[in-house]
C-alpha cells in the first residue's frame, strides 16, 4: 500500500525525454539501464524533508534514517509527507517545486505521480489508486478494492459483505513488528475477527504454533480438526481421581463461560466446542 491522492497515470518512457546537455551520460546510463530510485520505489527525483531540511530518497528512506537505534529518542520522528514541498531531479540535480516532469531536462521522474500526496513511482505494474476516504494511494488496482467506512480502510472485493467491522481496523501497529498497519507496503492479513496484522507476521506465528489473534485471543483460522484430535486425547488420557473436579471457564472464540470437568490438557467450551479457553 502506497500513499497518494489524485492520481495520473503517465506512460511516458524516460528515453523519450530530451535533456540537458549538461547532464552527464554516467546519469544517463544510470536511468536507462533502471539503477534509479532506491529500495522502496523506482522514481527519478529525491526529496526535501520539510521536518529536518535534509535530503532522501523517498519517505521510508527518511523514516528508516531517522528512526533508528543511532538517533536521540527525542529527535525520531516520521516525515510529514504531505508537506513536502521540494524535490530534486535526479538526472540534473535541480531543486524545485513538487511537479511531474523536472522543469530544467523535462524528465519525468515517475510514471506513477499524484501532486496532492507528492508521490511518485515509476513501477506502474503495482496499479497504484488513489482511495478519496483512506486519503493515500494504494495499490492492486482500484476495481479490485472497496472501502469500508465502518473500518475506515479497503479491503479486497472478495470480502465485501462477510469481513467483520471494526472501527479503523488497520489504524494502529502491527500486534508483532510493531510498524504502523494503515500505510504499510507490506500484504495485510484481515482475521476472522476483524483484526489486522502483517501477512508475514501470521506466518511466523503459525510457523510457531501460536494460532490465537494476539490482540483479543480469538482462533485466527478454522480449529475444528485439532478440536477433534484434542477430543481423543482427552478422552484417552485419564487422570487420578484426586485431581477430579469441575472449574469455570472462559471461551475466548464465543465468549461464553462453562463449567467443565477439569483436565491438565486442555478444557473443551461447552457452547461452541472451541478449546481456545482460559480458567476463571
Amino acid at each position: 500500500m502506497k500513499f497518494g491522492c489524485e492520481t495520473q497515470l503517465i506512460m511516458d518512457c524516460p528515453e523519450q525525454i530530451s535533456v540537458n546537455s549538461s547532464s552527464s551520460s554516467v546519469d544517463l546510463m544510470e536511468l536507462s539501464s533502471g539503477n534509479y530510485g532506491c529500495r522502496h520505489y523506482k522514481r527519478r527525483c529525491k526529496i526535501r524533508a520539510p521536518c529536518c531540511n535534509e535530503i532522501f530518497d523517498c519517505r521510508h528512506c527518511h523514516n528508516e534514517a531517522k528512526n533508528s537505534l543511532e538517533i536521540d529518542a527525542l529527535d525520531r520522528h516520521d516525515i510529514p509527507r504531505h508537506e513536502i514541498r521540494k524535490v530534486i531531479c535526479s538526472l540534473c540535480g535541480v531543486e524545485q517545486d513538487v511537479q511531474h516532469n523536472c522543469t530544467n531536462c523535462g524528465i519525468i521522474m515517475g510514471k506513477y505521480f499524484c501532486s496532492k500526496c507528492n508521490f511518485f513511482d515509476d513501477d506502474v505494474s503495482k496499479k497504484q489508486y488513489h482511495c478519496d476516504d483512506c486519503g493515500i494511494c494504494r495499490t492492486g488496482g482500484k476495481e479490485n478494492f472497496f472501502h469500508c467506512s465502518s473500518c475506515g480502510c479497503c479491503y479486497s472485493n472478495i470480502m465485501k459483505g462477510t469481513h467483520k467491522c471494526l472501527e479503523k481496523a488497520m489504524h494502529h501497529n502491527c500486534p508483532v513488528c510493531c510498524e504502523y498497519i494503515f500505510d504499510t507496503t507490506r500484504k495485510i492479513s484481515v482475521l476472522s475477527c476483524g483484526h489486522t496484522m502483517h501477512l508475514e507476521c501470521a506466518k511466523q506465528m503459525e510457523q510457531h504454533y501460536q494460532y490465537a489473534c494476539p490482540i483479543c485471543l480469538k482462533s485466527m483460522c478454522d480449529m475444528s480438526k485439532v478440536w477433534r484430535k484434542l477430543d481423543e486425547e482427552v478422552a484417552t488420557t485419564l487422570l487420578p481421581e484426586e485431581c477430579q473436579r469441575m472449574v469455570r471457564i472462559l471461551c475466548n472464540d464465543c465468549e461464553a463461560s462453562s463449567e467443565v470437568q477439569y483436565h491438565v490438557l486442555a478444557h473443551k467450551c461447552l457452547n461452541c466446542c472451541s478449546y481456545n479457553t482460559k480458567l476463571i
